[in-house]
């Protein structure tokens, strides 16, 4: 089967990329081109025309790769054309109509890489995260891993698995010879090594993950003190609709932002307050999970918040900056246990100290994103597959005697399993689907 899709980005361009790739490539080539084969790797300039009507659709760039030297590793070739829609669809139609010929799935370029051995799925998962990266640290993470740092570690750490495993089961397949002692004793000595390092690894405060996915804020408080105006503020957009009416909010409403190159969603949420009405309340419990699951809360109460003592209760105050705003009409009635939580006083309106509670979120973001380690987690498969790494091998430590040594054996397979999944060693068709319809189509 041979596929195709445009790999550029969709829209008016000034140059769209068409890319081909399987068997058929050189057939569609000469199809289009009424041509030879131009060099390989070579920019050959070259008219496409159309075969029903030998009408002249473009002149473009044709790159031509032969098999195996391509990025997937098939015969594959690209046009680089005009990027009009007109253009594009026809060239698309054209290729169609060839038998054996048909539009790409999400990601089927790259996952054809992976099968055909030209990457494994650490890279295939940041080519993902470079063409979807929005800020820089994104961007810089992606490329570590694209670098080949984590997976040259994980395969490290599996392979030194496998050599403990090949021990085991020579004692158990070879019983009655004897193993060197310093090789048994030292077997275990390895599996504690190895779980060490990936319990090290493991405790990274999830930075990868934020990094990827976005630091997480949610903007909490009572009804009508200013949070969804204080998201549009942030946004620098009307995302919110903004109400003297108090419980406008019912949904919870997300930006997306890029604070100094750190990627952030941030939530505006229901106000907190007892309701009787069934929507509201709804509102109010998605609320209180985002502010559960956020990384930081903001919350924003004003001057008449009298009595909100008992509000705090519903937060780790670790993760919370409290924010007064409204000191516009006057902060003569603001209880002074407030002063402990160090809040911060603004007045959106005026837009008096802003600037102050934007350093203070950056300064948390900074300090949550310090990690200085080159092996980054980004995706919760890669956690749960060393997490479940880890605990077989706490459970072969539990191990004591040679005796044991053949129940000890399933573990180590198991633990190395894991470690291969993470980089595609072993058999992860099961995972192939939700990895690669996570790309655009035409790549």
């Amino acid at each position: 089967m041979t596929i195709f899709a445009l790999s550029s980005g969709p829209g008016t361009s000034g140059i769209a990329v068409i890319r081909v790739s399987g068997s058929e490539t050189q057939k569609v080539l000469k199809y289009l081109t009424f041509s030879r084969l131009p060099d390989p790797r070579v920019a050959t300039l070259r008219k496409l025309r159309n075969p029903e009507t030998n009408e002249l659709i473009d002149e473009g760039i044709i790159l031509w790769f032969p098999a195996p030297d391509s990025y997937t590793g098939e015969d594959m070739v690209e046009f680089h054309v005009h990027g009009s829609k007109a253009v594009v669809d026809l060239i698309h139609k054209s290729i169609s109509k060839i038998e054996g010929c048909r539009l790409a799935d999400p990601g089927e370029f790259t996952k054809l890489a992976f099968q055909n051995g030209k990457i494994n799925l650490l890279k295939a998962e940041s080519i993902s995260d470079i063409i979807s990266s929005e800020t820089e640290i994104q961007r810089q993470q992606a490329m570590k891993i694209m670098s080949g740092k984590s997976s040259i570690k994980f395969n490290s750490l599996r392979e030194r698995l496998l050599k403990i495993l090949s021990y085991v089961e020579a004692k158990i397949d070879f019983p009655e010879d004897d193993l060197p002692d310093n090789i048994l004793k030292n077997v275990h000595l390895e599996t504690e090594s190895i779980k060490n390092e990936i319990e090290k690894i493991l405790d990274d405060q999830s930075v990868g993950e934020r990094i990827r996915e976005g630091f997480k804020i949610a903007i909490v408080g009572p009804t009508n003190v200013g949070k969804s105006t204080l998201l549009n503020y942030l946004s620098k957009r009307e995302i919110a609709i903004v109400s003297e009416t108090a419980g406008t909010t019912r949904d919870v409403i997300e930006a997306h932002l890029n604070l100094d190159g750190y990627p952030v969603i941030i939530s505006d949420t229901a106000g907190i307050r007892e309701s009787n009405d069934e929507i509201e309340k709804r509102g109010i419990k998605l609320a209180l999970n985002r502010a559960e699951n956020a990384d930081l809360n903001i919350i924003v109460i004003e001057p008449k918040s009298v009595d909100i003592s008992g509000f705090f209760r519903n937060f780790d105050l670790k993760k919370v900056i409290l924010v007064v705003n409204k000191t516009d009409l006057g902060i003569d009635n603001i209880n002074n246990e407030l002063n402990k939580f160090n809040p911060i006083y603004i007045s959106i309106k005026e837009e008096k100290n802003l600037d102050k509670l934007i350093n203070a979120i950056k300064e948390n973001l900074k300090n949550k994103f310090i990690y200085s380690k080159d092996i980054f987690i980004t995706r919760k498969r890669h956690r749960e597959s060393l997490e479940r790494c880890v605990q077989y091998l706490r459970n072969f430590e539990e191990k004591k005697s040679i005796e044991d040594f053949d129940k000890g054996a399933e573990d180590l397979r198991l633990a190395t399993r894991y470690l291969g999944k993470i980089v595609g060693k072993v058999d992860v068709e099961e995972i192939l689907g939700s990895i690669f319809n996570d790309f655009c189509i035409g790549k």
